[in-house]
């Protein structure tokens, strides 16, 4: 059974035959498909055209165009469900505070500054390794509280290089 959200608003369940309920209800449709990423839904006689515009497979979401409408889609499969009815449904949304040194290394370059805002995937520094440059990049979105180190520190694995707020 597939849980998809539609704008944080409404609430739809699919089984995995693919067969649509909507409050627990069946719901009959008819589903076309037209050319690479669009189909053709008829429903109590009306003809939709969705076109799926964005999809994150990663992230379970995706943002689709129904007849010129743009929606957003939050899609829960059989495992999220159950691991939001274990309440372990945002273990991996936690916050990361730190990022340490994933090596022993030599910090290259400090490209960031206490205070300021980054976001998921920035380059934070640089971090030379058996003679191998390697930039490491911000695990989440947040603003830098800390620079535990400086151009030219020798770090060991494991040691905080930056700590976030």
């Amino acid at each position: 059974m597939y849980q998809i959200k539609v704008n944080d608003k409404y609430d739809f369940k699919i089984s995995s035959d693919l067969k649509p309920t909507v409050d627990g209800e069946a719901i009959d449709i008819d589903v076309a498909k037209l050319s690479g990423n669009k189909i053709n839904i008829l429903y109590n006689h009306h003809s939709y055209n969705v076109e799926v515009v964005e999809l994150n497979q990663l992230e379970k979401n995706a943002v689709v165009k129904v007849n010129g409408n743009v929606y957003s889609l939050t899609i829960k499969d059989q495992f999220d469900q159950l691991l939001a009815q274990l309440g372990m449904d945002n273990l991996a949304a936690s916050k990361v505070l730190q990022v340490k040194a994933p090596m022993p290394g030599l910090v290259l370059n400090v490209l960031v500054k206490e205070g300021d805002e980054v976001k998921k995937g920035d380059s934070l520094l640089v971090l030379e390794a058996m003679k191998m440059e390697n930039m490491i990049k911000s695990p989440t979105d947040g603003t830098v509280k800390k620079i535990e180190i400086k151009q030219g520190d020798k770090v060991e694995k494991n040691q905080v290089l930056i700590s976030f707020s």
